[in-house]
């Protein structure tokens, strides 16, 4: 990539962040504002849009929910290998969409968060299944699930991600990202259901790694989400499949990058050095835009965050 092509910053908006002081903060710093549906309700988002039009003029993006499967729960909860599950219908631990419960099957291995727990279904019958933990770590609310073992079909975009769309397009949001986008049919699909405005399309799977050079042919705006992706292929290849991916792209294609990049600014008000480096990386690659998320939704230093990318991404301008 050119260095003299702007480099974008996509910032997600949540409890952190949806606020005067900071919306006012990201003026002609920040190009996108992302709104993460698998954390917004959708009977919140026209308020949420208001809120943020009310303080800024930044474009917003509604990033969909997509082909996920996520776990509902009550209460977080710390487990231990051995510790059972038991996800019901509807329980106090479920999950969502709700169709995906009757797809379940005997021996499926679920790979649950991000934290590294791994659970195996034992018993399955008509309202619950019961999982025993082949792994230590936190059932977690909202969390993301990967069936390891085999391939679930789900539908391309949820009940809820149809009336945020809908809701959406009529406050004149132009933005819009697919999660989970698979295959180029899915972005036929998209297109047809938003054909006027910009859409990203999120790599967050092997089958769109595999897919991604008849996909791209489809689109120019692409977004590599190294967090869900890491769940379907081992973490050791993300760099891989990046550099994979940054290898197919044409004169017209942009790709951004998500996930992790300053992970510890969630709690520290200063990054890593390997995120310092991975950030740089992704420059040199050609990333057109770097995508903050847990760092600006939930993370304590927001401004930091944004901040350092800046400082970042002058430095590599001026090399």
């Amino acid at each position: 990539m050119r260095k003299n092509k702007k480099i974008q910053i996509f910032c997600t908006l949540g409890p952190s962040s949806l606020n005067k002081k900071f919306l006012k903060f990201l003026t002609k710093k920040v190009d996108l504002l992302r709104l993460n549906m698998s954390h917004i309700k959708v009977e919140n988002l026209k308020n949420i849009i208001k809120k943020i039009k009310s303080y800024s003029k930044i474009p917003i993006c509604i990033d969909t929910e997509g082909a996920q499967i996520r776990i509902k729960v009550l209460k977080n909860k710390n487990l231990k290998t051995g510790s059972k599950i038991i996800i019901k219908k509807n329980g106090s631990v479920s999950l969502y969409p709700r169709y995906i419960f009757d797809k379940l099957k005997k021996g499926d291995v679920l790979y649950i968060g991000f934290e590294g727990l791994i659970a195996v279904i034992t018993v399955k019958n008509k309202d619950s299944v019961i999982l025993k933990c082949l792994s230590n770590g936190w059932l977690e609310n909202n969390k993301g699930v990967h069936v390891h073992n085999r391939k679930v079909k789900l539908n391309y975009l949820t009940e809820k991600d149809f009336k945020a769309i809908k809701i959406a397009k009529k406050m004149k949001i132009k933005n819009y990202a697919l999660s989970f986008t698979n295959n180029y049919q899915d972005i036929e699909k998209f297109n047809k259901l938003i054909p006027n405005e910009k859409k990203y399309f999120k790599i967050e799977t092997r089958k769109s790694i595999n897919n991604f050079s008849s996909m791209i042919k489809k689109a120019n705006y692409f977004l590599i989400d190294r967090g869900d992706l890491s769940k379907d292929i081992k973490i050791e290849e993300i760099p891989i499949a990046q550099r994979y991916l940054f290898s197919k792209k044409r004169n017209n294609t942009e790709i951004a990058i998500a996930t992790n990049f300053l992970e510890s600014m969630v709690e520290k008000p200063f990054p890593s050095r390997a995120e310092v480096n991975d950030i740089y990386t992704s420059l040199e690659m050609g990333a057109s835009a770097l995508v903050l998320s847990s760092e600006t939704a939930i993370g304590k230093y927001p401004e930091k965050c944004i901040e350092f990318l800046l400082r970042i991404i002058k430095k590599y301008r001026n090399k």
